[in-house]
């Protein structure tokens, strides 16, 4: 399979990529991403030199540039680029526009002109809002609260009608939180876990009782593995491992495994339209593609400790800027 995947340096996308070269090695995969504050060729470091492997710099909004890449015929498309961080959404949401929205448009168009053979878009949970009691299925309404989670939805939707107008065979994807290797460290995991290991304090929102169903991401990269090799097109997919956890739950159980005292917690102003409870229903993509997580939830926890443990050069300098250098060393060479 010939494979173009969009935002591959990210904290998924860099997983998926690596699990897709080692476990195809026949498969040839493109990166593309336009390296923004969480992209991170870092986290592609091991393979960057991999035969199968080509990464190019650039924007999914970059129309000459998307077309002139689509018409080298990709058998598939999988498009993680995103701004992601929601309370970033809520400073300024004119990013999450501009990629979430225009860029998926862009994307679409060139796989309607060229003929992609699949289109896998990653998507979020949180476009159908919160829930106070049961689960998300593929049928729920939409209810985003926030622009990040709006922009992820306007992105649904665009998807589905290019389906349903010019038949580009589409599969959206709505995953819960992920967690693992190489998140970048404003998200609630890592954030906690390298707080921790500085002492310093851990923000969290309100009453810390939100809760958030955790998946770890090597879960969602065999889902999303199963959703290109039999997912079937103008599909949805929810992907989900069923380990519901507030916030406070979470951030103590990561305390324990660091040692770190629950001090360490500092509860600060609750965020606009935070959402309280995500839960989603994966009865479909269990039964149609056979997929089910098997990573259990305290063994990949501790695995993911661990691995910031083992990591600190990595994080650390993600959180001072000095990992942007690595970019000007790999293009001062080209």
């Amino acid at each position: 399979m010939k494979l173009l995947v969009t935002g591959g340096a990210g904290f998924i996308g860099s997983n998926f990529i690596r699990h897709i070269v080692q476990q195809h090695p026949d498969w040839q995969v493109t990166n593309l991403d336009k390296l923004t504050y969480a992209g991170n060729l870092e986290n592609l470091q091991d393979i960057e030199q991999h035969p199968n492997y080509t990464f190019i710099k650039g924007d999914i909004a970059d129309r000459k540039l998307v077309d002139e890449l689509l018409g080298r015929k990709f058998d598939a498309v999988i498009n993680f680029a995103a701004e992601s961080h929601v309370d970033r959404s809520i400073l300024d949401a004119s990013p999450f526009l501009k990629t979430n929205i225009v860029g998926t448009q862009v994307l679409l168009e060139g796989a309607r002109k060229y003929g992609i053979g699949k289109f896998v878009q990653v998507s979020t949970d949180e476009v159908y809002g919160s829930i106070e009691e049961g689960s998300f299925t593929e049928l729920s309404p939409l209810h985003p609260s926030s622009p990040y989670s709006a922009s992820k939805a306007a992105a649904d939707l665009l998807c589905l009608a290019y389906h349903v107008t010019h038949r580009v065979p589409i599969i959206i994807t709505r995953c819960s939180n992920n967690f693992g290797p190489y998140q970048f460290p404003e998200k609630l995991v890592p954030l906690a876990i390298t707080n921790a290991l500085e002492d310093k304090p851990i923000p969290i929102y309100g009453d810390g009782l939100n809760i958030r169903d955790w998946i770890f991401v090597l879960d969602h990269c065999l889902a999303l593995e199963a959703v290109l090799e039999k997912g079937k097109p103008g599909e949805l997919y929810n992907i989900a491992a069923g380990n519901e956890k507030t916030n406070l739950d979470l951030v103590q159980q990561l305390l324990k495994l660091l040692n770190k005292p629950p001090s360490l917690i500092q509860f600060v102003t609750d965020r606009p339209g935070h959402d309280r409870r995500y839960s989603l229903d994966t009865a479909k993509i269990r039964s149609h593609l056979g997929w089910k997580p098997i990573y259990p939830f305290e063994d990949a926890l501790a695995s993911t400790v661990n691995w910031y443990l083992s990591h600190c050069e990595w994080w650390q300098r993600i959180k001072t800027g000095e990992y942007l250098k690595y970019y000007e060393q790999v293009y001062s060479k080209r």
